[in-house]
């Protein structure tokens, strides 16, 4: 039997069409999540009958986050977040949702996605085709495209299934990408200081911000500053009113005739018109004229129209009552409620849309006197199209709904019914008349057809009856007065701002009620009595502050120009790419300046919670002191930082911890470092930048400079030597460093002086003179010197060959080389030394000893807990071999405490052991204590019973 797997968005969703697609004979079984249920039946599907599963999601099953440390708010300058890496994650909630997904499809040949036919219901196809993709990755995946939940629209997309639209997803990434950087390093940013700066009002609060809820503040703002700044004028005007009975069925008529000059803002001067009015009183007729009149039937409906007439006439504010039309749209009562369209296309069957409602009882004459009419049904049509659904519209009766459930749906299918019809027609009377000089004038109206206006109560358009004159007539007015009046400039309703942010561009249909919502919640904006906005204290603060540094952050243009360009990735005429990294340019720049005009925002803010506390900018952002990325982690491939240890040293840290542990730690001769924006052209993996570098001049020859630009993936060889040396006197052999330093270095290359010398005699890390010792043991270095620190206790770990340090251009080598590296197991008190040095090749026939010969391969005999493992060492005789050993399993190309990494790359030296090498051992689950090491060989990983070299 072919199984397909279907998904839905939503639980209801999956239900409502499995219930028509099944014809209501479909069998239920639990998936791993209680929520989403999995429907089964048999289905002709693909061509041929098959066994269908339905599941469904909760929305969004994956969520861009930052990577690592990043999402910790401490972890980085917020303008690092405009750079460093963002994944993709399965959200906490949705564990089970996927791992349902990933059961289902292993038994499956086809995929079929059901989700909803907007940016965001694509967006969510792919991330389900992507997680069944990683479990069978050659499934195929097809795409039902539907605009209602009806046995028609659901069977008609099961018949014409479709490819899934990339495009589209494409441009929902870029939106949420951006939407996370933006935010994070703008609600960071103003958090972090805003807090310090205003303790006792915002030390609690958070400070968000968001390229919509920004422009969309703006316009409250902004209509509440053009009101305070609104100068009311108090203003007079004339009326002559007549009333008269000219037929006794009718009764008296009265007719209000209206100035022509409207009104007046001087009362003086109006008071003269006035009194030139009073005497004598008496109107002639000037003029009489009739015409016909039409009042529009309601545009088609979509989703911004539904929002605003629901505020306006229901009082529903735009998040519930999406909320509720959501909810019908699952139930199968009305179409997709979130369209830009407002356009039925002519081949639309409307017919049959409206013999759903004639059973009605409050709205069913009507339907079926439009079905009547000449020409049937024929909507007022707009000129927007989306291309994806039709104008919101009712797909099947629904008698028994109620609360604000009911009311949406009258209202939608009122609006609907509305438009089918025709416009309401009447016809205009206008007569002029002249009292003192003063010309007024009064309409009437006499409706002939209400249509429309017969359904949708929604309009007014009353009729006005007037007397009956003729030019010529005069007549005594019943009474002429002077009135008076006020202007105003009142505030925004939500449908005004929802009206604001279609017509410029902020967000889309779908997201208009969030975005008002999130300003509400943040308490930036308040509603008045009368439910219109009113910005707060914070609010007008934020956008005054931006104001003042010169960037209308509160203006719609820099959101506007992002929705258009996301517009054109949907078309195919926009790269992913390029507009991704456009906007994320300009939106750094933007922080940037927003940065080093911070003041501007605590002037603002100051004007409505008191003095500014002053407050040190330099690590007020990065209290952690977190540079930007170094280089890419050779293990996991996240970002590497430079990060302060609490000793004051510095170590290179993958952000990638506590799931990668990978830690560089820098020697104390490093007194600053920096990332510089420079990037080394011969390290890979890349970008792996340079880094501006302080060093203490007693660590180093005398020849180099203190203050270097360096690159430290290990290309150059003058940094290397110099960083392990830890040594004032000159070293011979040394050039210039490829990485690029601040002034060109100029090095001596001296005849070579004796090793113990006092003048080359290299300072340990306690800033003495070192001693050189000689190796009295029996082994392979009896005879050997070398150089440690001179005191006899409390000194450092200090350790130097002194053959090595007289060998030009040759590494030193320490005695060991840490593996298993993390913060958790590091000795502060014994400074590591740096060696750069690229690996071998992982290949068993090319591992070279230091003999430079090539190594043999050895098996552990012994019992313990390495017996079978394979290591190499020297192939000579065991009296003249160098040191080396090299488990088989430890891959090189790592850094030693790093495993599995080809890539050449630096190591990590502690001076605190007798050998060269280590094995890659680790560190035993649930223990701290350190590793043992072994008394015979001074191996750290084995011991004595366990010694291969035994």
């Amino acid at each position: 039997v072919f199984k397909v797997l279907n998904v839905a968005e939503k639980n209801d969703a999956a239900k409502r069409i499995s219930d028509i697609l099944s014809g209501h004979q479909y069998q239920v079984r639990n998936g791993l999540s209680r929520f989403n249920k999995i429907y089964e039946f048999n289905y002709y599907m693909l061509g041929q009958n098959c066994s269908i599963s339905f599941t469904s999601l909760s929305g969004h099953l994956l969520n861009y986050d930052f990577t690592g440390i990043y999402r910790k708010w401490y972890s980085c300058h917020p303008l690092s977040l405009f750079d460093v890496a963002v994944e993709k994650n399965v959200t906490e909630n949705m564990v089970d949702i996927k791992r349902t997904l990933e059961r289902e499809v292993r038994n499956s040949q086809a995929l079929v996605i059901w989700t909803d036919c907007d940016r965001e219901g694509e967006n969510i196809g792919f991330e389900i085709i992507n997680i069944c993709r990683n479990i069978k990755s050659n499934i195929p995946v097809y795409r039902a495209r539907f605009s209602e939940i009806t046995d028609r629209s659901i069977k008609s997309a099961c018949n014409n299934l479709q490819q899934p639209d990339q495009r589209v997803s494409d441009a929902v990434d870029v939106r949420q990408e951006l939407d996370l950087r933006i935010g994070a390093a703008f609600t960071r940013f103003q958090t972090l200081r805003l807090q310090k700066v205003f303790p006792n009002t915002l030390a609690d609060k958070l400070i968000s911000y968001g390229s919509c809820q920004f422009p969309t503040l703006g316009f409250v703002v902004e209509r509440y500053k053009a009101r305070e700044q609104f100068q009311p004028e108090d203003f007079w005007k004339i009326e002559v009113v007549h009333t008269i009975t000219q037929n006794e069925a009718d009764g008296p008529i009265t007719s209000t005739f209206s100035w022509k000059r409207n009104r007046l803002f001087n009362e003086l001067a109006c008071q003269v018109l006035y009194a030139n009015c009073e005497t004598p009183v008496v109107a002639t007729v000037t003029n009489v004229s009739s015409r016909p009149r039409s009042r529009w039937r309601p545009l088609a409906m979509d989703t911004v129209e539904l929002e605003k007439l629901a505020s306006r006439k229901l009082r529903i504010n735009a998040k519930e009552t999406m909320k509720i039309a959501e909810s019908l749209y699952t139930q199968g009562y009305i179409s997709y409620p979130r369209t830009e369209t407002n356009s039925f296309p002519k081949d639309f069957n409307l017919e049959r849309l409206v013999q759903e409602q004639t059973s009605h009882p409050d709205w069913g004459g009507f339907a079926s006197r439009l079905l009547g009419l000449n020409g049937g049904p024929q909507p007022r049509n707009g000129h927007k199209s989306d291309q994806a659904h039709p104008p919101i519209h009712p797909t099947k009766a629904a008698p028994h709904l109620t609360g604000n459930n009911a009311r949406i749906y009258e209202l939608i299918t009122r609006h609907f019914l509305a438009c089918c019809h025709r416009d309401a027609k009447g016809q205009e009377t206008s007569v002029e008349i002249e009292v003192g000089g003063e010309s007024f004038s009064v309409q009437g109206l006499m409706i002939i057809e209400r249509n429309y206006l017969e359904v949708y109560h929604y309009d007014r358009w009353n009729g006005k009856i007037i007397a009956v004159y003729e030019i010529g007539d005069q007549f005594e007015p019943t009474d002429v007065r002077m009135t008076s009046g006020r202007t105003t400039a009142p505030l925004l309703t939500e449908a005004d701002l929802i009206s604001l942010m279609d017509k410029h561009g902020i967000g889309t249909d779908a997201t208009h009620a969030e975005h008002i919502e999130t300003i509400k919640q943040r308490m930036y904006v308040g509603l008045t009595n009368d439910q219109r906005f009113l910005p707060g204290e914070l609010g007008m603060g934020l956008v005054e502050g931006y104001d003042l540094m010169g960037y209308a952050m509160s203006r719609p243009e820099l959101r506007a120009e992002l929705e258009a360009d996301l517009r054109r990735i949907c078309d195919g005429t926009a790269n992913k790419n390029d507009v991704l990294q456009r906007h994320i340019s300009t939106y750094r720049s933007v922080f940037q300046e927003a940065i080093q005009k911070a003041d501007k925002l605590d002037e603002a803010l100051s004007a409505y919670f008191g003095d500014a506390t002053r407050v040190e900018g330099s690590n007020l952002l990065n209290p952690s002191g977190a540079s930007p990325p170094v280089r890419p982690c050779p293990r996991c491939g996240k970002d590497m930082i430079l990060k302060k240890k609490r000793d004051g040293g510095f170590m290179l840290s993958c952000t990638g911890y506590p799931n990668c542990r990978n830690a560089l730690f820098l020697p104390s001769s490093v007194l600053d470092i920096t990332v510089d924006s420079s990037v080394c052209p011969n390290c890979q993996p890349s970008p792996v930048h340079q880094v501006n570098v302080k060093l203490n001049p007693r660590s180093i020859p005398a020849y180099f400079s203190s203050d270097q630009i360096i690159c430290i993936g290990g290309c150059d060889d003058d940094v290397t030597n110099v960083l392990v040396l830890g040594s004032r006197g000159a070293r011979p052999g040394t050039a210039a460093p490829r990485g690029g330093t601040r002034e060109k270095r100029k090095m001596p290359t001296p005849a070579h002086p004796h090793p113990h010398s006092n003048e080359n005699t290299p300072m340990c890390n306690c800033s003495e003179m070192a001693v050189v010792l000689t190796v009295r043991r029996e082994g392979p270095n009896t005879g050997r010197q070398f150089y440690k620190c001179s005191k006899q206790s409390g000194g450092c770990d200090f350790f130097l060959w002194a053959d090595d340090r007289q060998s030009p251009r040759q590494p030193a080598t320490p005695p060991t080389s840490f593996s298993n590296h993390s913060t958790e197991n590091t000795n502060p008190k014994k400074p590591c030394v740096i060696i750069f040095r690229p690996q071998q090749n992982a290949g068993s026939g090319d591992r070279m000893c230091k003999c430079n010969i090539q190594a043999v391969q050895r098996t552990v005999q012994k019992d313990g807990p390495n017996k079978g493992r394979v290591f190499y060492t020297c192939d000579k005789p065991r009296a003249e071999q160098c040191g080396f050993f090299e488990w088989e399993d430890a891959v090189p190309g790592s850094l030693v405490f790093g495993r599995h990494n080809t890539t050449p790359s630096y190591r990590l030296a502690q001076p605190s052991q007798y050998n060269t090498q280590q094995p890659n051992q680790p560190r035993p689950a649930g223990r701290s204590r350190k590793a043992p090491t072994c008394g015979l060989c001074r191996e750290v990983g084995h011991t004595r019973r366990s010694c291969p070299n035994r």
